[in-house]
């Protein structure tokens, strides 16, 4: 059978202005479009989404940027994502977006995980470190294929990331450029051969 367009969904664990994993995420995004993927970028400023907590749950429901954030996952069959590293882990905001997403709306299940099981996602990172935040992809990866994501092998950290993009937002070493569109590249076909009609 032959493969389905797949559907991506990008975004970046931060919503600082000019921030290096929002533009690393967006030059993956172009790479994966060209390998045949529908892409959509989420910017977190869009879902406003208070801190995680089960009493406010439990009066309120789920808040509306998290309804819609979950709709946004639901749709996309692969997500491509950057996630900045906060002392050696992942930042709030990605976390918390998680935690409210993995909560179940009306009529589900419990532990239904109805926007993360079955999906495919890819992991990048960029930081002015030189490791390039790749210490905090091991807890997204670990979390991801915790509530049931199959999470490529595939990805890439950029080291010194103040120096690494040019005035357009894109990556200035030939070699890096090459590796990000690989891995975005491998996300969609990963997904493509997922999700075979």
């Amino acid at each position: 059978m032959e493969p389905q367009t797949p559907k991506i969904l990008a975004f970046a664990g931060s919503t600082r202005s000019a921030s290096f994993n929002q533009q690393l995420v967006k030059a993956a995004a172009e790479a994966a479009k060209a390998a045949g993927a529908a892409v959509t970028y989420l910017d977190f400023l869009d879902y406003d989404m208070p801190l995680y907590n089960q009493d406010l749950e439990a009066k309120a429901g789920l808040p509306a940027s998290v309804v819609q954030f979950k709709a946004l996952l639901k749709e996309h069959q692969g997500f491509l994502i950057a996630c900045p590293e906060y002392n050696g882990s992942l930042t709030p905001l990605l976390k918390n977006a998680i935690d409210w997403a993995s909560r179940p709306e009306p009529g589900e299940p419990p532990m239904a995980l109805s926007c993360f099981r079955h999906k495919v996602a890819a992991l990048l990172s960029a930081s002015p470190g030189q490791l390039g935040g790749m210490r905090g992809l091991i807890h997204v990866r670990a979390i991801l294929e915790g509530i049931g994501v199959l999470v490529i092998p595939d990805q890439k950290s950029i080291p010194t990331a103040h120096s690494a993009f040019d005035a357009q937002g894109q990556l200035q070493d030939e070699a890096q450029r090459l590796a990000v569109h690989q891995v975005a590249q491998k996300l969609v076909e990963v997904t493509a051969k997922l999700n075979a009609a």
